[in-house]
């Protein structure tokens, strides 16, 4: 039976009222989802969702201020991005654990996910037992991950070290192109690369398409681990 839930609606939030339990966050744009996916968590005896938020700058506000234990988070939402969140968010909630929770699929979004310290990966056409489990993996120290995403990760650490170049060589840039990297490498979003650099958003796309071809990577990620181990 599911568990009945009292809420508040403020603006573009829900605060829900329910007991203390495994407390989960959920920043999703799409109302009709988020609102669902909480009855399905407070259908759970050992889970609880208190918080819903539709966008999140207003997350960031109240998370900040009612700490929870697992956020499940949007990558697509309007405004500020998913990823963006965490990256604030991380560095001053050390004891909240952060899961995607998208229809994304593609590396580059896994990877920036990952790397903006999402510890769990699901997809919205999962079932709704599979993403209960993984808040709950997930709040016990686990990774949970969509297998097609696991396959993913593993398949790109495949390539990532089987790649021909030896490690004690130097890698085949330019000035320009290594000082780019190394500032992708320092987790700087285009923008504030061509800010940094003085140069154009567009010249930086293009500079990051030559490293991709000349080291023979497929993503970000990718040419970011072979220059750090290069270096």
């Amino acid at each position: 039976m599911i568990v009945p839930v009292k809420y508040i609606s403020l603006d573009n939030r829900l605060l829900f009222m329910n007991d203390k339990k495994i407390n989960i966050a959920i920043v999703e744009d799409l109302k009709d989802v988020a609102i669902e996916l909480s009855h399905v968590i407070n259908d759970e005896e050992d889970l609880v969702c208190n918080q819903v938020y539709f966008n999140a700058e207003e997350a960031i506000v109240f998370l900040l201020r009612n700490p929870v234990d697992v956020v499940l988070i949007d990558i697509g939402l309007p405004g500020m991005s998913g990823i963006e969140a965490i990256v604030e968010l991380r560095a001053k909630l050390p004891n909240t654990e952060f899961c995607m929770f998208t229809v994304f699929e593609d590396d580059e979004k896994i990877f920036s996910s990952l790397k903006a310290g999402a510890k769990g990966y699901v997809l919205k056409n999962d079932d709704p037992d599979t993403i209960v489990h993984s808040l709950r993996d997930l709040s016990k120290g686990g990774s949970p991950m969509n297998p097609l995403i696991a396959r993913k990760v593993i398949d790109s650490f495949s390539r990532i070290h089987s790649n021909k170049t030896p490690i004690n060589e130097e890698l085949p840039l330019s000035p320009r192109e290594k000082e780019i990297l190394d500032l992708l490498s320092q987790g700087l979003l285009y923008k504030e690369i061509s800010e940094s650099l003085g140069i154009t958003t567009g010249t930086v796309k293009q500079h990051i398409h030559k490293i991709y071809h000349k080291l023979q990577v497929n993503n970000k990620t990718e040419a970011i681990n072979l220059y750090l181990r290069r270096n």
